[in-house]
């Protein structure tokens, strides 16, 4: 086998404003495994939030190659994460790294990654579209374009210095867009009093359940707003490992599953099995990605009550296609591996 990789540039469409930071680009490292002619994809995110850079990620693929490389196989390295090494990857590379070899499996299967997977069907599911920390009257306005081209589901996020600021752009989306799921992300911002202030107001605009709304590393006090709190809470950045999610499991109505935090499809599909039977429920979750890097999580999008896919939907020009969104709705793609395919002419075979 062989394994290289290629660092690119996202740009969003426009910056993205949550309550702790504002985006406009991001690198990409797109990572390829090739063996017997067909060659495997995945993609790995630079993030400072989660301590990984981009030098760092192609300084753990460097380390990681001989091992890799070693292999007879994609299937062995598939089935025996720890005959190349590859458990000791940091999260986000590792579910790269793991994304690309199960592009390559499933070509070299003539499988959907979906088929090996476990599910025979396609998944789809509406996903959430996200609308950042913006006035209200431009909320608003996107709310209504949003909902004309499809989308049900909205995520606002929150975390303005004043409440009311936030509370006022809700209402503004429920306007924009009456018919639709309301989801809110203040990404952490609020203290347990503030959540516990705030949530019944939200609730009373339309919103259906909360992610992270206090800072993390204070899982008690997170289980004592969802226990308070009028709508679900789904726990995101203290929900980060398997671990994480086992500890959360009947103690917050759902975990936000991001497969670059979680160190992919396989980890995934283990807080998956952890939370079956505790009240605890999936959302699956991603950050700004191309079609590249939200695809392994599309395969999985049957397994969760909560869909928020739209990573590849906020860049201005996204360098995949195949898994849709447009429209609001997510689809795997019946084609062998992910699915996914560059969009350039001068698109990497």
């Amino acid at each position: 086998m062989k394994l290289t990789w290629h660092t690119t540039e996202l740009e969003l469409a426009e910056p993205l404003r949550i309550s702790r930071s504002v985006m406009a680009r991001r690198d990409a490292v797109w990572v390829a495994i090739e063996h017997g002619g067909l060659r495997g994809w995945g993609e790995a995110l630079s993030s400072d939030y989660l301590g990984l850079p981009t030098d760092r990620i192609v300084k753990h693929l460097a380390a990681s190659r001989p091992g890799i490389e070693r292999l007879p196989d994609p299937e062995t390295a598939w089935d025996d994460p720890g005959a190349g090494a590859l458990e000791a990857l940091p999260a986000g590379v590792l579910a790269a790294v793991e994304a690309a070899l199960l592009d390559l499996v499933g070509k070299r299967a003539g499988q959907a990654a979906h088929q090996l997977l476990g599910t025979p069907a396609a998944p789809a599911a509406a996903t959430a579209r996200t609308i950042g920390i913006v006035p209200p009257v431009t909320a608003a306005a996107q709310a209504a374009r949003l909902a004309a081209s499809g989308f049900t589901v909205l995520k606002v996020k929150a975390g303005s210095p004043d409440p009311a600021v936030d509370l006022a752009r809700v209402e503004a989306v429920r306007t924009g867009a009456p018919g639709a799921g309301l989801l809110l992300d203040p990404n952490g911002a609020w203290t347990e009093r503030q959540a516990l202030d705030l949530l019944p107001r939200f609730a009373g605009l339309g919103v259906t359940a909360v992610e992270q709304p206090i800072a993390p590393g204070r899982p008690e006090a997170l289980a004592r707003v969802a226990k308070e709190s009028p709508v679900p809470v789904i726990a995101d950045e203290d929900a980060v490992s398997y671990e994480d999610a086992v500890a959360l499991a009947g103690r917050v109505h759902g975990v936000n599953v991001k497969l670059a935090k979680c160190g992919g499809v396989r980890a995934a599909l283990r807080i998956h099995d952890a939370l079956r039977g505790s009240g605890t429920d999936l959302m699956l979750g991603c950050l700004t990605a191309s079609s590249l890097g939200i695809a392994p999580a599309v395969h999985l999008a049957d397994r969760a009550r909560w869909v928020d896919l739209d990573g590849h939907l906020l860049l201005t020009d996204d360098p995949w296609d195949g898994i849709g969104g447009s429209e609001g709705t997510v689809r795997a793609a019946d084609r062998a591996g992910l699915g996914v395919r560059r969009t350039h002419r001068e698109a990497l075979r």
